[in-house]
């Protein structure tokens, strides 16, 4: 698994020597969508009960000067960082940049907020730091293959450690040995299992800003000088021999730094339109057409057939009777059966559905007791997450679909915008959405970075 050059020797000389203007404009506007996207996705999040129990329990850790977003609180940096990652990523609304695997605003976000202002950055260089980590980020998932998630780690911290360490040393502005050392340390406290998406309970929301509170710890250390192993990754006991297991001789390291600063992977990052596991999508969208294509009557239905990619089992599959009868709102955001019943019954899947009285509803619990999974031959994975929903009905009839959902195909502006707009109309007034909207798109006009980690922090309205 040795490369000629090191991966994290790459990575440090990408991040730490590519100016403002060697970021492609286009690439720059990438960032901005989704960094507004995370902070719509963190504001929806403040409404529900995981993030008030969090904020109480950081609270009781101490107080500092870094802001919450849509939350009255200043925390510590290291724990601002960890809350509004638990919001980012709490509804599972976040993006996903598939080929990966991984989620890559919730963990860089709230580190690029924290960070730029605890070292009173401006906009531009937060931004520039944040696209920067974002591909360090994506390029390790992509290296991946996918092999992290099937040994049980969550991908999305194991590469949002590094990423937030790159972002980190970027604005704390490392020598480029300090960054290489920086992400050896970063390899002694990446982690995350996927065992909290066997039984709906609440740890995986903490991965990413786990990812982000210990890659600040990691950057202030290389900076004063501690050493950390330079073979953060290729190593005999670096992060792809341990963390992929058995599945490391499948891992593509080439993919860490190929045609780095030339061809950016984080822009094929898929914004979500649903509040789910994004391996769940697929057949969301096909039970939403399939029911508005043939006026599906629920009640009608005799069995459903759900063709899925053999990575997403142990993810929305199994185990199947707590996946068809969901415990909690997080239960319900990866199951596959329940995802189905929704869009048959319903036609959507939105925040309405992580409520009580919808994951409890008889009509969707009797429907999720007749879907059924297999293992799809033609699945696209990793290239795409596709899914077909076959539907028998009582009568003998047979309808059913199929759906890919790949990363070349973006959320147009406007619909980020707008899903934004929606996400925060239930704790912010349309004024006070609109100027974060337009702060965020113009960041790179702001001298103080914390003009506007001030205005996202506090209580709503």
């Amino acid at each position: 698994m040795n490369t000629t050059k090191l991966i994290s020797d790459s990575f440090a000389t990408f991040v730490s020597g590519q100016e403002w203007e060697a970021i492609p404009e286009a690439v720059r506007g990438r960032a901005k969508l989704l960094l507004l996207d995370a902070v719509g996705n963190a504001y929806a999040a403040t409404r529900f009960e995981f993030a008030h129990k969090a904020l109480t329990a950081l609270r009781g850790l101490g107080s500092g000067d870094a802001n919450v977003i849509g939350m009255p609180a200043q925390l510590a940096l290291r724990d601002a960082v960890l809350m509004n990652g638990m919001l980012v990523h709490g509804l599972d609304f976040d993006d996903t940049y598939l080929p990966g695997s991984v989620h890559l605003t919730a963990s860089c976000v709230p580190a690029a907020l924290g960070i730029a202002a605890h070292a009173q950055a401006s906009g531009k260089e937060l931004l520039a730091a944040l696209a920067l980590g974002l591909e360090v980020g994506a390029r390790l998932g992509a290296a991946g293959k996918g092999g992290f998630n099937k040994v049980g780690f969550h991908a999305t911290n194991l590469a949002g450690t590094f990423a937030c360490t790159m972002i980190a040393g970027r604005l704390m502005r490392l020598s480029h040995t300090q960054l290489m050392m920086a992400q050896g340390i970063a390899l002694s406290t990446a982690a995350g299992t996927l065992q909290p998406v066997q039984d709906g309970s609440w740890t995986k929301r903490m991965h990413p800003g786990w990812a982000g509170a210990s890659a600040v710890t990691a950057a202030a250390l290389a900076r004063q000088g501690f050493i950390g192993p330079s073979e953060a990754y290729e190593g005999r006991f670096g992060l792809f021999s341990c963390f992929l297991g058995e599945h490391a001789a499948n891992a593509d390291l080439s993919l860490a730094t190929s045609d780095l600063a030339e061809r950016w992977e984080f822009t094929r990052s898929s914004v979500k339109l649903y509040p789910a596991c994004h391996q769940a999508h697929a057949f969301m969208n096909a039970a939403i057409k399939l029911r508005r294509e043939h006026a599906v009557n629920a009640a009608k239905v005799d069995s459903v057939r759900a063709l899925v990619a053999e990575v997403a089992v142990p993810l929305i599959c199994e185990p199947v009777d707590a996946k068809r009868k969901p415990a909690s709102s997080y239960a319900a955001q990866f199951s596959l059966y329940y995802g189905i019943a929704c869009g048959l019954v319903r036609g959507r899947f939105g925040f309405e559905e992580l409520e009580e009285s919808s994951y409890s509803d008889p009509e969707l619990l009797a429907l999720a007791q007749k879907v059924n999974y297999e293992i799809d031959p033609k699945s696209g994975f990793p290239k795409s997450r596709s899914g077909e929903v076959i539907i028998r009905m009582k009568g003998g009839q047979e309808v059913s679909r199929r759906e890919d959902i790949g990363p070349d195909e973006p959320a147009a502006e406007e619909d980020i915008v707008a899903k934004f707009m929606d996400n925060t109309k239930a704790v912010l007034s349309p004024a006070r959405a609109g100027n974060i909207r337009d702060m965020i798109m113009n960041i790179e006009r702001l001298p103080d970075a914390r003009t506007l980690t001030r205005l996202l922090g506090g209580a709503g309205m």
